[in-house]
């Protein structure tokens, strides 16, 4: 987890500066802040952030990640990333009024 975080911190702090993301420049900024990774870790990120920008990444933190489908109430069925459609009104339905104890004939203080 350690090598995951300092790599997002240094990507970020990278980008920050209007950096290029490279493997060695994130290298770079983990050997000076002391934190040690894997060597694999860094080359991962920076193939990452070529593909993706990092304005994206954080715009879409916790939406989840691949395809699928999702589907919304009443079995509806939209596209992964797509608008779900609204739910369907639902009807208020007529709830029978409750008797009352003067409607049986006695009350509790009789």
């Amino acid at each position: 987890m350690t090598s995951e975080l300092g790599c997002t911190y240094a990507a970020l702090i990278l980008h920050d500066d209007g950096i290029s993301i490279t493997a060695d420049k994130i290298s770079l900024l983990l050997k000076a802040a002391n934190v040690r990774v894997e060597s694999y870790w860094p080359s991962l990120f920076a193939k990452l952030l070529e593909k993706r920008s990092v304005e994206d990444l954080i715009s879409n933190v916790g939406s989840g990640g691949g395809g699928g489908v999702a589907v919304a109430a009443g079995g509806a069925v939209a596209p992964a990333g797509g608008a779900a459609a609204p739910p369907p009104v639902e009807e208020k339905k007529e709830e029978p009024k409750e008797e009352s104890d003067d409607d049986m004939g006695f009350s509790l203080f009789d």
